[in-house]
Parts: structure tokens; C-alpha cells; sequence
């Protein structure tokens, strides 16, 4: 048996494969998030308990040996930790806000370009740079206090394995610190936040993914390894390896990943270049605040359920009778395919005569373009995979693939997980078939007419956005 643990935002998973990559029991557990005046923060411990909690339940399940681990988990924010991975404070999620006036002076005084240009990284609020930034300005005792700052999957390794000391691995380190012609950090981008004199809380990174072995949660001495992060574990589990192939996680986040051997720092800085364990192979991602979480505030203001999406999209036809959505619903503004901190959703068209129906289907069209979007400025031109919890969804399926105008591979089950255990077995040099492990469910084809009609509409969201731009740069 293999074990892949995901490390969610809201949800923290552990799944079960045998040696085919068929998928034998999931064990998951929601944690919770603290939202307080664009402060988004998470409970460690509560984290921790979680893994440990998904892990014993799914031994239970299915007692055969574990043959290895993958640990992947949620990317950016800053988690303070002691010498034996215990937070020194809360973690500050990746969805945090409270650095956006930070940002903006950096935008302004030409640190944002000068360090994606460096980097290939376009900071934004929740993401280490900013955040270490703040928390020297405003809480400088917990980085006193604190022996590294790390990311959510490096906290759970230390704690299941008991390392001596925290680790990283290059996908994580990729924002904003780490040089990906180097795979190491630059210091001069430490400098230019004004972080030298933290640099100390950089963790190594290791390159490649380390390992160690488990002394809870797992059978004693079961070996694991730690990372990559939830967006190339998806990629990995999604068999996005390939230059020009890309992967669409229709998940609490959207994030568009495309294959590249090509590193092209021009162009209008945003998103990342994720470094993986191949040398000179890489993730252009564009890796946008809301997906399904958008969908999830409607249905909850409208008071339709999950499982009345399908009926409704069928229900009203493409164009939700002139209703439009600017799905930017983050608190922290929009990261990718450009970064706008003061950014927020918008709904136009909206009558008394407007359905329940015509909100969600302009919903996912409003998020079908984004993703459009954001694929377009990731360089897709191969195959394109799709996973996370709106794959559940058929007719938000079929509504993305119209969209986007090409067919979907569907990939269904957890996919990071599925990731992690592939990234593991290459670490070990265990010969696991990656093909067949990363099959898809079902493949999408398009409607050419409806395709013609969201390429216009898609033009015209284009269009919508950069007076929204615009209205919220001021």
C-alpha cells in the first residue's frame, strides 16, 4: 500500500493506493480557518492533530503494509516554527491580506518587477515575501522567537518524522525566494524586502525532496518524503509532464499550470515559475485567489446546495440572460494571470427578474474565463488536464470545456495525493507505472457552438476587467 497525505486549506486528506495507482480508501478532516479584517490564519496544532487523526483512521481501514509515503499540502503563507517544528504563533495562510499595503509600495517603488524578474515570482499578499515583510514590521517577537519559517507540509514533516530540523523543497521555495537557474535563494531579493537580517529563518532546501521516516501518525520507520507542494503534486498526479501540457485544479483556489522547459521572465509580472525535482524542467503557473470558493459564496447567499448545481446550469442558457460575474471574490485581491491587491468580484446584469440559475451559471462562466485566462498566460498548447472538487460537477465540466474550447481530461479522486506518492516513489527508486497511475476518468469534449459564443464572451470579460482594473488601481 502507498499513502499520499494532502495538507488542504480547509480540508487535510490521506488516501490509500495499491501498486496500480487504483485508489483504496480516503480518510479526510476539515480544519478550521480564522477570518478577522483580511487576516487569514490557521491553528498549527489543529492542523497537525488532523494529519495524525486521517493517518490513523486509514491504517485502520486498510492494514497492509505501507510500502511509502507522499506528503504534499497548501503552498505560500508563513508557518513560525521552533527547533522541533511547534508554532511559535498561528500560521498565516496563503489567503491573507494583511500585507496588501506592503505590496502596493513595492509596486509603486519597482521591488514587485525587479523580483519576479529575478525570481520569476509575482508576490502577492499572502505569500512569504510580504508576510515575513509585515511581521517583522508589526510582530517582530514571533520571528525573534521562532527557529525557521516554513510552509505547511514542512511543519507536518518535522513533526511525523522528528527531524532535527526543518526543511524545504524547491517547489516551495520557489516564491519569491529562490534563484530557478540556481535552485538556491537570492539573497539580493532577501535584501530588497528588507528581510537580510531574517535570513537566518529561510529553511535549506532540499534538492531533492527530503526524506526521513515516520514515528507517528504511520507504522513506525515507514518511509516518506516531503513535497512537492499541492500544485505539482496535482500536476505529477495529473501526468502534466510534458512541455505544453497543462492542468486546470478546479479547487478552493484556480490555479492553471502549464509544462515548460523555457524560463521568460518579459512580460507583465504574475504568477510563478514552480521549480521541480527535474532539473530544467518547470511549472509556469498562474495560480488565481478564488475558484470554487466563488461558486460556494453564491450558493450559500442564494440557498442552493451542491447538489442542485447540475439541474440549475441546465436550467438557464449560456449567457445567464445578460448576467455577468468578475469572480475576484479573495479578500487580498487577484495574484494571476496579474496581480491587483484592491481587486474585488462584481455582478452586473442583475434584475428582479434574475434566478438562482442565471447567478450560478454566470458564476462558472465568470470562473471559466479566469481560468482561460489564466491558461493563455501560462503558454498552453498541449493537452489539458483538469482536476479538484469541481470536476464533481458534469455540467460545470462540460460549461468549462465550451469555455475553453478544447477538451478536458478529467482527473478524478485526490489527485495531490496520487502526486505525492509518484514524487516519492521517484525519490526511493520505487517503479511505479505513472501512466497508468495518472489516467483520466473521463475525457470532455466541446460544443463548437457554444465554444464560438464564449470565445466573444470571453472578449468582452477581457474587456469588463480592465475597467475593473483600472476602478480599483486608483
Amino acid at each position: 500500500m502507498y499513502v499520499g497525505i494532502d495538507v488542504g486549506t480547509s480540508v487535510v486528506k490521506a488516501a490509500a493506493f495499491d501498486s496500480g495507482g487504483r485508489q483504496l480508501a480516503v480518510e479526510s478532516r476539515p480544519v478550521e480557518l480564522s477570518l478577522h479584517g483580511g487576516f487569514v490564519e490557521q491553528d498549527m496544532d489543529e492542523v497537525y492533530g488532523a494529519v495524525v487523526d486521517v493517518l490513523g483512521k486509514l491504517t485502520g481501514r486498510v492494514p497492509t503494509p505501507v510500502e511509502l509515503a507522499g506528503l504534499t499540502g497548501q503552498g505560500d503563507g508563513v508557518w513560525l516554527v521552533d527547533a522541533e517544528g511547534r508554532p511559535v504563533r498561528s500560521a498565516v495562510s496563503w489567503m491573507d491580506g494583511r500585507a496588501h499595503e506592503l505590496l502596493d509600495q513595492w509596486l509603486a517603488d519597482g521591488t514587485f518587477e525587479t523580483v519576479f524578474r529575478r525570481t520569476g515570482g509575482a508576490m502577492f499578499p499572502g505569500s512569504p515575501g510580504p508576510l515575513l515583510a509585515w511581521l517583522d514590521r508589526y510582530d517582530p517577537k514571533s520571528l525573534d522567537a521562532a527557529a525557521a519559517a516554513v510552509y505547511c507540509k514542512d511543519m507536518v514533516f518535522q513533526r511525523l518524522t522528528g527531524a532535527a530540523r526543518a526543511t524545504t523543497d524547491v517547489s516551495d521555495a520557489s516564491m519569491p525566494f529562490l534563484d530557478p537557474r540556481t535552485r538556491s535563494y537570492d539573497n539580493r531579493v532577501v535584501e530588497l524586502l528588507g528581510l537580510t537580517r531574517r535570513r537566518r529563518l529561510l529553511p535549506p532546501v532540499g534538492d531533492p525532496i527530503t526524506t526521513g521516516e515516520a514515528r507517528e501518525g504511520l507504522p513506525p520507520g515507514t518511509r516518506i518524503s516531503n513535497g512537492p507542494y499541492d500544485l505539482p503534486a496535482c500536476a505529477l498526479g495529473a501526468g502534466v509532464t510534458e512541455p505544453g501540457d497543462g492542468l486546470l485544479i478546479v479547487g478552493t483556489c484556480l490555479a492553471a499550470l502549464v509544462a515548460t522547459t523555457e524560463l521568460d521572465l518579459s512580460g507583465e509580472p504574475a504568477g510563478l515559475y514552480i521549480s521541480t525535482d527535474r532539473h530544467g524542467h518547470r511549472l509556469r503557473a498562474m495560480p488565481a485567489m478564488v475558484g470554487t470558493a466563488a461558486l460556494d459564496w453564491v450558493l450559500s447567499t442564494t440557498g442552493v446546495t451542491h447538489a442542485e448545481v447540475d439541474e440549475l446550469l441546465a436550467a438557464t442558457p449560456p449567457g445567464a440572460h445578460g448576467v455577468r460575474v468578475l469572480p475576484y471574490f479573495a479578500p487580498s485581491g487577484e495574484r494571476a494571470p496579474f496581480v491587483e491587491p484592491h481587486l474585488r468580484a462584481e455582478l452586473s446584469g442583475v434584475s428582479l427578474e434574475t434566478t438562482p440559475a442565471d447567478l450560478i451559471r454566470a458564476t462558472c462562466e465568470g470562473i471559466g474565463y479566469a481560468a482561460r485566462h489564466c491558461l493563455e498566460a501560462a503558454g498552453l498548447t498541449g493537452a489539458l488536464a483538469v482536476c479538484g472538487g469541481g470536476t464533481r460537477s458534469s455540467a460545470w465540466m462540460q460549461l468549462l470545456a465550451d469555455v475553453l474550447g478544447r477538451p478536458l481530461r478529467v482527473v478524478e479522486g485526490e489527485v495531490g495525493a496520487r502526486g505525492a506518492v509518484l514524487a516519492a516513489a521517484e525519490r526511493y527508486g520505487v517503479s511505479l507505472d505513472a501512466g497508468v497511475w495518472t489516467e483520466p476518468t473521463a475525457i470532455v469534449e466541446p460544443d463548437s457552438g457554444r465554444s464560438a459564443y464564449y470565445s466573444k464572451g470571453f472578449q468582452e470579460h477581457l474587456g469588463r476587467l480592465d475597467v475593473a482594473r483600472g476602478q480599483a488601481g486608483r
